[in-house]
């Protein structure tokens, strides 16, 4: 049987820890930030931790990339 491959996408967007935390930027910081908030816009700029579910399937898209 072949190799799983690594998903670019999410190879690109997320990072695991060395714990095995997956760790990636909010959404909705790329544009049309003229309507938002300073206050969300700063939010939107930090890092965040994925739940565990979630944490699940980025593993199974990136199961060699620790």
């Amino acid at each position: 049987m072949a190799k799983m491959k690594t998903h670019k996408g999410a190879k690109s967007r997320l990072k695991i820890t060395a714990t095995g935390k997956v760790v990636g930027k909010k959404p909705g910081k790329r544009h049309l930030n003229w309507h938002k908030s300073g206050k969300s816009r700063r939010q939107k700029g930090r890092d965040f931790v994925f739940v565990k579910g979630e944490e699940r399937r980025v593993h199974q898209l990136m199961p060699y990339d620790v």
